[in-house]
C-alpha cells in the first residue's frame, strides 16, 4: 500500500513488516515518469518487487520497483533480473577517451611496394601490374598553387611569342 508520494518516488507500506520501501519514479514503469503523484496515490494498492537492500547508519533501507511486475496479477515479469541489469550497465559512466588521439599518419606516409603511389600498402592495392597508377589527390591550396603557377607560365610564353613575332 502505498504511504507518501514524493517528487522522487513513493514509499510502499509493506504488509507484515513495519519497513516502508521506496519505489523510485525510475522503476515505477517502463516509461519516463515525471511526477510519481501522476501514476500512483496514497493509500493505492500496488504490486513490487524488492531489487535492493542497504544498510546504511544501522538503518535497512529498501528499494522496490513496480515495473518488473504485473500490476494486475502481480507476476514477476523479470524472474532473472535481466531487464535490472540492463539498466544498471546504462547508468555506468561514460569513460572519455579523447584524450588518446589515433593518427594515420603511418598509413599516409607509407609507399606501396607493387605501384609505387603512396597512402596504401601492397596488399591492398588494387593496381595490375604495369597498369594505371593512382596516387592521392592534392589538397585543394596545392591545386590552386599549381593553377596560377600555370597560368602565369601561359602568359610569359605568349608574351615570349609575340615578341619572336615582332623581331620577325
Amino acid at each position: 500500500q502505498v504511504a507518501t508520494v514524493t517528487e522522487y518516488g513513493a514509499f510502499i507500506k509493506i504488509p507484515g513488516c513495519r519497513k516502508q520501501g521506496l519505489v523510485h519514479k525510475t522503476h515505477m514503469s517502463s516509461c519516463r515518469v515525471d511526477k510519481p503523484s501522476e501514476i500512483v496515490d496514497v493509500g493505492d494498492k500496488v504490486w513490487v518487487k524488492l531489487i535492493g537492500k542497504e544498510v546504511k547508519d544501522d538503518k535497512l533501507k529498501l528499494s522496490l520497483s513496480m515495473k518488473v511486475v504485473n500490476q494486475g496479477t502481480g507476476k514477476d515479469l523479470d524472474p532473472n533480473n535481466v531487464s535490472l541489469d540492463q539498466d544498471e550497465r546504462k547508468k555506468r559512466t561514460f569513460r572519455d577517451y579523447t584524450s588518446q588521439k589515433i593518427t594515420l599518419e603511418a598509413v599516409l606516409n607509407t609507399v606501396c611496394k607493387k605501384c609505387g603511389c603512396k597512402g596504401h600498402f601492397a596488399k591492398e592495392c588494387f593496381v595490375q601490374p604495369g597498369g594505371t597508377k593512382y596516387s592521392l589527390i592534392p589538397e585543394e591550396e596545392e591545386e590552386e598553387v599549381a593553377a596560377a603557377g600555370y597560368e602565369r607560365e601561359k602568359k610569359t610564353s605568349t608574351a615570349d611569342e609575340s615578341s619572336k613575332k615582332r623581331k620577325k
